[in-house]
């Protein structure tokens, strides 16, 4: 895998450089849900080739009770980002993944976009969704699992925000220790 760079703690300046720096889309969802809040970025990449995954970091009310989190991680195949976050083995899916109907789907740019559960091998704490937007993966990690009802069911819209005319305003909350990266054993901190 590329080399993970430290994660940016929630701004404005720190999004504008990850999406100067991105090759991959910086997804958002706008509007963000009731009470969800932007709480930080992460990048896989160098300054040679740029950010070949970026990651956006998410919390808001679960469906249960008390906080989810949420990661919305863009890259291209092959770079592992998603699938360390998800507690995966391999740097993509894994073959299969999407045989059948989808479990979900989401609005990428006005288009509805395929999800599939990511599979038996995720960690019981989390919920994965992964399909494929733009020839990238996106993947979408939340916590706790029951957090993953949440986009399934949400009526989710995601933007690319390098895109100039995608001008948000997004709120920020208190930095996500989920973007402290995954460590070898796949776990995230």
């Amino acid at each position: 895998m590329l080399p993970f760079q430290p994660p940016h703690r929630p701004s404005q300046a720190a999004l504008d450089a990850l999406c100067e720096a991105a090759r991959v889309p910086v997804w958002l969802p706008w509007p963000l849900p009731t009470g969800w809040l932007v709480t930080g970025f992460a990048e896989v990449g160098d300054e040679r080739t740029g950010a070949r995954a970026s990651v956006v970091a998410l919390t808001g009310p679960s469906i249960t009770h008390g906080p989810a989190d949420m990661l919305i991680v863009a890259e291209e195949p092959g770079i592992g980002l998603g699938a360390a976050y998800a507690g995966l083995p391999g740097p993509d899916p894994g073959a299969g993944f999407d045989a059948g109907p989808p479990h979900a789907k989401i609005d990428v740019r006005g288009h509805p976009t395929a999800l599939w559960c990511a599979g038996p091998a995720v960690p019981d704490d989390r919920a994965v969704y992964v399909g494929e937007a733009l020839g990238n993966w996106l993947w979408t990690v939340a916590w706790p699992a029951e957090a993953g009802c949440f986009i399934a069911l949400a009526d989710l819209s995601l933007r690319d925000l390098r895109d100039q005319d995608q001008a948000v305003d997004p709120p920020f909350g208190a930095f996500s220790p989920r973007l402290d990266g995954p460590r070898s054993d796949g776990d995230v901190r």
